[in-house]
C-alpha cells in the first residue's frame, strides 16, 4: 500500500488581459467559492496527468504600474536570481 504523504508544490500561471477601461470596471469581485472551485478543478484536469492532483489558486490582479516589478520578482523566485 502507498503511504506517501501529499505535498504542496507552488506553481505559477501568468496571464495578461487587455482593456481600455479602468481595471475596477472589468475585474469580477463577486466570484463565488463554487466558481473558484470550478476553475481550480478545470486547471487541475488540464494541467496535470494525475486526476487526484488538487489545485489551489488565489486570483490577483497586479496594477499595470507594478507589472514589470511583479514579473521580475516571479522570475527571481523561479530561477533563484538575487538582485
Amino acid at each position: 500500500m502507498d503511504n506517501r504523504e501529499p505535498v504542496a508544490i507552488p506553481f505559477a500561471l501568468v496571464g495578461f488581459f487587455a482593456t481600455d477601461k479602468p481595471v475596477e470596471e472589468v475585474v469580477r469581485t463577486d466570484l463565488t467559492t463554487e466558481e473558484l472551485e470550478e476553475i481550480q478543478q478545470f486547471l487541475a484536469s488540464k494541467l496535470f496527468k494525475d486526476p487526484n492532483v488538487a489545485v489551489a489558486i488565489f486570483p490577483a490582479i497586479v496594477p499595470p504600474d507594478q507589472a514589470i516589478e511583479a514579473v521580475k520578482e516571479l522570475e527571481n523566485f523561479l530561477f533563484g536570481k538575487e538582485e
